[in-house]
């Protein structure tokens, strides 16, 4: 896959502290194994620029940047965000917002990109939830339309909890397909109106899950999108700590070629993005996270030319 990239910076990483539920080292751990086991090569990662802010004023409000930027969030803003404030933190939710993006514009002309991170769905246009800064998605969609590189978008959201800031940003745009298959009793409590959202209860399995998400492929794809983004999350997997559905990780695995094999064969670029992951043990997490780019490699292996549409 000599067209491949893959998106990083050592600058994911920020102080939120080292109890912290959210597996902020699980960037760099995702990294060091691909590069370890031979999965990727140095020559394609690429480390993107922060943001451009203009860009991400494109989805979120220069109220809230500002006060983002400048640290002046309120006490109930930090705490709904569930992220301690830094400039760390502010630093890699533009970087991993620009990640994003550049590989966005990287698989409209080769069929497939990645980040090793993104996929912050939670976040509004004017403040941050579930640990989500800023709507990667959300900006690199409004960046690659201001391009006039794409219009029309799939968004395949198979975190565990509703990608309910993405669901509210697109509500009235006809253009953008959100899809988010989730946990029904999970975070958020209150949930956005996606443009499909599939409900799924505790406990669901790998086989209904797959067949679930299998008849619901059949359905988006006639949404006939210029770009995909998926959003491959750890944590439906059986051992997370928020999760409460019961995915093995073969099963995980076996969703994330199957979203994979939909786009390819029907020749649409797709961006990989990890959104959450919290196993009770860090190495499950990193492991599906892995498996998500592994699934990449074998889908699209020796099949990635230049693509139509770009």
């Amino acid at each position: 896959m000599s067209n491949y990239r893959i998106y990083y910076s050592p600058y994911y990483y920020a102080d939120i502290g080292e109890n912290h539920v959210f597996p902020i080292k699980k960037f760099e751990l995702v990294r060091d194994q691909l590069l370890r086991e031979k999965t990727l090569q140095t020559s394609e990662i690429f480390e993107p620029s922060p943001a451009a802010v203009e860009d991400v004023l494109l989805v979120h409000t220069e109220d809230y940047i500002t006060r983002l930027c400048s640290g002046t969030l309120t006490t109930r803003e930090v705490r709904r965000l569930g992220l301690p404030w830094s400039e760390s933190l502010v630093r890699r939710s533009f970087l991993a917002t620009s990640g994003t993006i550049y590989a966005a514009r990287h698989a409209l002309k080769n069929s497939v990109a990645s980040n090793l991170a993104g996929g912050t769905h939670h976040s509004f246009p004017d403040r941050g939830e579930g640990f989500c800064v800023l709507n990667d998605v959300a900006v690199a969609i409004r960046v690659l339309q201001k391009e006039n590189l794409a219009n029309r978008f799939l968004i395949i959201d198979c975190d565990v909890h509703q990608g309910n800031g993405t669901a509210f940003i697109f509500e009235d745009d006809p253009a953008i397909f959100t899809f988010s298959m989730h946990g029904e009793k999970n975070y958020p409590l209150f949930k956005e109106t996606s443009t499909l959202d599939i409900e799924l209860p505790d406990k669901t399995n790998d086989q209904e899950f797959l067949g679930i998400l299998d008849e619901a492929l059949q359905r988006i794809f006639l949404h006939r999108p210029d770009l995909i983004f998926y959003l491959g999350g750890a944590d439906p997997f059986e051992n997370d700590k928020l999760g409460r559905l019961c995915l093995t990780i073969e099963g995980l695995r076996r969703r994330d070629e199957m979203v994979l094999n939909f786009a390819k064969d029907r020749q649409i670029p797709i961006v990989t993005v990890m959104s959450g992951g919290y196993a009770k043990d860090i190495n499950d997490t990193v492991e599906i996270h892995c498996n998500t780019i592994r699934a990449v490699k074998k889908v699209f292996a020796g099949n990635q030319t230049q693509n139509a549409r770009a």
